[in-house]
């Protein structure tokens, strides 16, 4: 399991770093929060954090990855990004509807300013770590 407080791949340290001071504060903590997360969700045994595309990356043996990601296009937004080529973004469209920014069927948005509705989001973090154990199952259980 992840020591909660440090980030002891130095690379993915690295790549913390190289964000703007102000967006890097906000990905800390997203990735607390995914950590948490995967803490308290019953089946989650295990998280491995790595880098996927040059961005911080979370996965459980039975869960679609999770990225948490700031883009020079869009200085002022960042986003915890999941796999199109699962439901899951549909799904919390549907469950959320406007509570979220999406992007298309990839992302949760954030802008810089915004405030972390954190028990929603950890509901849609659980998905994802779990989404190998209910993908066949509908999603709207939430």
């Amino acid at each position: 399991m992840i020591n909660m407080s440090t980030i002891e791949n130095t690379k993915l340290e690295e790549v913390f770093e190289q964000y703007p001071k102000h967006i890097q504060s906000k990905l800390l903590i997203l990735r607390q929060i995914i950590l948490d997360t995967a803490l308290e969700t019953k089946g989650v045994d295990h998280l491995d954090e790595t880098l996927k595309w040059g961005e911080p990356s979370y996965i459980t043996q039975k869960g679609s990855t999770i990225r948490i990601g700031w883009k020079q296009s869009s200085p002022d937004q960042y986003a915890m990004y999941f796999n199109c080529n699962t439901k899951l973004v549909d799904t919390f469209k549907e469950v959320y509807r406007d509570l979220f920014n999406y992007e298309g069927n990839r992302a949760i948005v954030f802008a810089e300013n915004d405030e972390i509705p954190v028990d929603e989001l950890k509901q849609c973090i659980v998905l994802a770590l779990t989404y190998h154990t209910r993908k066949d199952l509908p999603m709207l259980g939430i």
